[in-house]
């Protein structure tokens, strides 16, 4: 068993975990160790629907995901390489029953500078033409909104760390993290011990499990998620806007080789172990979401489904993510229960905590609401 020494350990190689790196090794006076128990991006993140928009209802993530949107949309310049985002806009359309809701959230977000207007049917109808709208009383229009390839975002990420010197272990099992006297000192792993005296976990659905042993929990519940994939019809191949629909409650976007995927606004399957995630996509899910998103798309009645998987969201019980110190703990950070938005947010999120490894506080998006109690 090897030992070796850092001035910051983050737990989980996922996007949050490689953003939170790249923006650490930017200080370049830092040494940064990354332990991802599988290979990069092989948890929730390579099973993301992708969605990258500034749409949510809490103050504090759409400033987070309005940060993250000008990375998303300028990545070949701040972090280098390919994030694969392909601008296509987002509608969010909403019937007699959410009207109100929907136009308070486009009050807040034209409030903190998202871009996002209100739209009649009839504009709906003229942005695109393949819609069905006579259930729509009022929509909504982002148009810099788009989707990302979450592989190739968290490998560019993670190159451009390794290039400015954070060392990753990739196949590293963090068995603890290491307290002494209130204080971190650094995490056991598999492959020896690294002393360190900041460490950021940011493992997902595993979070609790490793801060348990430290009297510390989020009380995350770790719920399965399907996205499916359709071929698109002859009419609909050239493409067609993203959609979170209020409506339907369905959501879908155009994907890369003429397919659409498609997933529900919220999930209801409890998953209580990660690590066995069943990854099969059940039939009638398969014809709920297609006969949801046709109520949207008509043309999508008859889609061919290619493929599928699942996913597991770590959502706590307030259903916000926590971006945090762990209080008692010096030195113990925490960036989890992002649910399905972890990929949107993560340029900001890797950000905000780097700023709070170096600077004590995050400086470029205000989290206080989102911490630990």
């Amino acid at each position: 068993m090897t030992r070796t020494v850092a001035d910051v350990v983050i737990i989980g190689g996922g996007v949050i975990g490689c953003s939170v790196a790249f923006h650490l090794a930017r200080q370049r006076n830092l040494r940064v160790i990354i332990v991802e128990k599988g290979s990069l991006a092989s948890g929730m993140t390579k099973r993301s629907g992708g969605l990258i928009h500034p749409r949510h209802a809490h103050a504090t993530e759409a400033r987070l995901a309005q940060a993250s949107l000008k990375d998303w949309r300028n990545w070949k310049e701040i972090v280098g390489g390919n994030c694969g985002f392909t601008p296509t806009g987002i509608v969010v359309t909403a019937g007699t029953l959410d009207d109100a809701r929907l136009r308070d959230e486009v009050t807040q977000l034209e409030r903190i500078g998202v871009h996002s207007k209100t739209i009649s049917p009839g504009e709906l109808k003229e942005l695109e033409p393949h819609a069905r709208v006579d259930d729509v009383t009022i929509a909504a229009y982002s148009p810099d909104a788009g989707y990302a390839d979450p592989g190739l975002a968290t490998q560019s990420l993670a190159a451009r760390a390794k290039e400015l010197g954070a060392i990753f272990k990739t196949g590293t099992l963090v068995k603890n993290i290491r307290v002494e006297l209130g204080r971190v000192v650094g995490v056991a792993t598999t492959t020896g011990d690294i002393d360190a005296l900041t460490v950021v976990v940011a493992a997902g659905a595993r979070t609790d499990r490793l801060l348990k042993p430290h009297d510390v929990q989020l009380g995350i519940r770790n719920t399965r998620a399907h996205v499916a994939f359709f071929d698109r019809p002859a009419e609909l191949k050239a493409g067609h806007a993203a959609f979170i629909d209020y409506t339907t409650g369905a959501h879908c976007r155009p994907h890369t080789f003429g397919l659409t995927m498609a997933g529900l606004n919220e999930s209801h399957i409890e998953e209580s172990n990660p690590d066995s995630l069943d990854e099969t996509v059940p039939q009638d899910f398969i014809d709920d979401v297609r006969q949801r998103i046709a109520a949207r798309l008509p043309a999508m009645t008859n889609a061919r489904y290619v493929r599928g998987h699942a996913g597991t969201y770590d959502i706590t019980p307030r259903a916000r993510p926590t971006i945090s110190r762990v209080p008692g703990l010096a030195g113990l950070i925490v960036a989890a229960g992002f649910g399905g938005i972890g990929l949107m947010l993560a340029p900001a999120v890797g950000a905000c905590v780097a700023e709070m490894v170096t600077d004590g506080e995050a400086r470029s998006v205000n989290v206080e609401e989102l911490r630990i109690g």
